[in-house]
């Protein structure tokens, strides 16, 4: 109990302490700034010193303990804020050295009692240590971190498609991807971070170096020019603070740089050091019976000492042999194990002879039972979202909020047009990043099936020429995704100069915005799914319920689906539900013939069309399709709309009406019109097909959808 509770009192002291920490941290920085500006005594200075290699001694232990890199993240910043503190109390005790000629015991022990007295040997010491730190250890790491840095960043595409690859086959969820590609970035943050942070450590050994050479050469200078005191007795008296200075320094910054390459190095480690240098070791033990005999024939050779090798023999060949038994027990115990499981399984079955007959399918105590697998983690690999965009990793930081990126919200705008516009629901829009494209590019797919492609430079800006503008402008030649425009990615410093030449201007968000926009345009007939068209009538059915019930006394919600499809297409909105089902419904009684209802429900919608094919003046110009047309139409349709029909045309007169409709409708088109094609109620849905697939965005309207009193302009006959 005592023990339990004295575990749930340092747990509290420990939040406290963590509550506590940026505080403490800051006020750490300022204690360092202080000690570069003011003496500090030489009391506070030893305590400060004495931090300083425990901080070392304690980070270098702390890298025994560490399984992986990213569990001691914080060490690039850690090694700039010891490498800081360091050099600040170089600067005190250099001021105290010079001044007084005194800085503190700790100082005076190493100048002393470490190097016997001998300045000298303090700083052939003290030149060893500095060698040792930058031309073996912080060297090393600092190359092992910058290939560790290289070979990570080239290795997240491969992992990047791993992570994908689990997902998609189930192992792993969402969350997990996640998190998994957020360990891939910082791992990949942490060693760039280390392959500049061993900077500090080669920097604050050339530092300390020219330090303490300032501080002999200055040392030298007072006592001789200042005291009064001879050459020797200077030479003696400050070199040795100087070097004990050095020392006290070189210390904990040899231990900071071995901790460096400790974490640097330790990139396949499966456990802590210990137990790994101790598995290596021992996992083979031919290596030590042969070190043995090595140790043992240098030992027996006239001339070098027989004690230490013979010795380290014996030492070597015991280990050898522990191993070997070790290896061989083992060994037996795995065969005798394989061995017993059939038996105990043979055993098993004649006691259910015997005694009471055990239950089909029982598992044995010997065998435990196998998990089973799941048919959910199969059937999640067959959802097909409704819309997706897959984006290239360079575009993530206009997706991310955390980036400042406002794709989201640009999204959520876009459901609302789309709703006030077209009067459907778009679903969710579900984004994720793909490696197997390239990193500016992005695909857009509706149903798994790709509907758009493009690419963004983000930080760019897309430069477009509409028309007029003669002017070269200096960018990545390119073409607008959702029109197909030519244009011109330009850097940011351009664009008041593209603006100012006519050019227009849009940032990349934007691009991918209309590019989206004009996708849900094109496709939107396909996100109107069954089960939206029956979340729409039980919304309507809370206003209108006679209406719902006389519809779907005739017709079914996929007919009632096919008809919203098809004015979908052609770009008819779809909110006045209850105009719509009003005219399903009376006619649903007659012909359950899609074209038939479709054509009923855009004369119910009259007004609205009116309005969309109205030009700014409120008339409407279109051109009209000649009454030969009309008549070879008529004459070549088998049935009628209200059974079904058929087309018999001579397909090269049908190419020559298409052609002369599209000519026709690049007058409007030039004059800013909107494209309408006025044509006789009975061969409107016929046109409408022949020419769907040749000339996009082009309204074809019978006389029976203009409403009253709208003036109708006619630019011409289609001949």
């Amino acid at each position: 109990m005592a023990e339990a509770v004295s575990a749930a009192g340092v747990g509290t002291m420990r939040k406290k302490v963590q509550s506590y920490s940026d505080i403490g941290v800051a006020l750490l920085m300022v204690l360092i700034i202080i000690m570069m500006v003011v003496p500090l005594p030489t009391w506070l200075i030893d305590i400060l010193l004495a931090m300083n290699i425990t901080l070392g001694v304690v980070t270098l232990l702390v890298t025994f303990y560490v399984k992986r890199a990213l569990d001691l993240s914080i060490f690039p910043t850690l090694l700039l804020i010891s490498t800081l503190f360091r050099l600040s109390l170089n600067v005190s005790t250099t001021r105290l050295i010079l001044l007084y000629g005194n800085a503190g015991e700790l100082i005076n022990a190493f100048g002393n009692f470490v190097v016997g007295g001998n300045y000298v040997v303090g700083i052939i010491m003290f030149l060893i240590l500095v060698i040792i730190q930058m031309l073996v250890i912080t060297k090393g790491a600092e190359r092992v971190a910058e290939v560790a840095a290289r070979f990570t960043l080239d290795a997240m595409p491969g992992k990047q498609m791993s992570i994908d690859a689990d997902l998609n086959s189930g192992l792993i969820d969402e969350q997990g991807a996640k998190q998994r590609r957020q360990d891939i970035q910082r791992e990949a943050d942490f060693y760039g971070a280390m392959d500049g942070a061993s900077k500090f450590v080669k920097g604050d050994a050339i530092a300390g170096l020219i330090i303490t050479t300032i501080n002999i050469i200055g040392g030298l200078s007072i006592g001789i020019f200042m005291r009064g005191m001879d050459a020797a007795g200077a030479a003696a008296h400050y070199s040795l603070l100087t070097v004990g200075d050095g020392l006290v320094g070189q210390i904990p910054a040899l231990l900071m740089s071995t901790a460096m390459g400790v974490i640097v190095t330790r990139a396949a480690a499966s456990s802590e050091l210990g137990p790994d240098l101790i598995n290596s070791f021992t996992r083979y033990p031919r290596p030590l019976y042969i070190a043995s005999a090595m140790l043992m024939s240098l030992g027996i050779i006239p001339g070098l000492p027989t004690v230490p090798f013979v010795t380290l023999s014996f030492l070597m060949g015991f280990l050898g042999y522990t191993v070997s038994r070790e290896a061989n027990v083992q060994a037996i115990t795995a065969e005798e194990q394989a061995a017993g499981t059939p038996q105990a399984q043979s055993g098993q079955a004649g006691a259910g002879t015997a005694g009471a007959a055990a239950a089909p399918g029982t598992p044995s105590a010997e065998q435990p039972k196998a998990e089973p697998v799941s048919p959910d983690d199969v059937m999640k690999l067959l959802t097909v979202e409704p819309m997706e965009a897959e984006i290239g990793y360079a575009i993530i930081p206009l997706i991310d909020p955390a980036q400042g990126g406002d794709m989201l919200d640009r999204i959520g705008t876009i459901r609302k047009q789309m709703a006030l516009e077209m009067g459907i629901v778009v679903p969710p829009i579900r984004i994720r990043d793909n490696i197997q494209i390239k990193p500016t590019e992005y695909i857009l797919r509706v149903k798994g099936a790709e509907a758009g492609r493009g690419e963004l430079l983000p930080d760019h800006y897309l430069a477009m020429n509409t028309g007029g503008v003669e002017e070269d402008l200096i960018g990545v030649p390119t073409k607008e995704p959702a029109f197909g425009l030519p244009a011109l990615w330009i850097s940011p410093d351009l664009r008041d100069k593209a603006e100012a030449m006519g050019y227009t201007v849009v940032d990349a968000p934007s691009v991918l915005a209309t590019h989206l926009s004009e996708v849900i345009r094109k496709n939107g007939a396909e996100l109107l799914t069954r089960q939206e068209v029956q979340k729409l009538t039980d919304m309507v059915k809370e206003t209108a319920p006679a209406v719902i019930s006389e519809l779907l006394a005739s017709l079914t919600l996929g007919e009632i689906q096919k008809v919203l499809q098809n004015l979908i297409r052609e770009q008819i909105p779809i909110r006045d539900l209850v105009t719509i089902f009003e005219a399903l419904a009376d006619y649903g009684k007659m012909s359950r013939s899609v074209d038939f209802l479709t054509e009923r429900a855009r004369e119910s919608l009259a007004r609205l069309i009116s309005l969309k094919i109205q030009g700014p003046d409120g008339i409407i110009t279109a051109f009209t399709l000649s009454p030969n047309w009309e008549q070879k139409i008529m004459a070549g349709v088998d049935g009628d709309l209200t059974r079904g029909w058929q087309l018999n045309l001579d397909p090269r007169e049908v190419q020559k009406m298409i052609s002369a409709i599209s000519r026709a409708m690049e007058e409007l088109v030039v004059k800013n019109l909107p494209p309408v094609l006025l044509v006789h109620p009975d061969v409107r849905l016929i046109v409408r097909r022949l020419i769907e697939g040749s000339i996009s965005n082009i309204f074809v309207v019978s006389y029976n959808e203009v409403v009253h009193g709208v003036q109708i302009k006619t630019a011409g006959m289609v001949e």
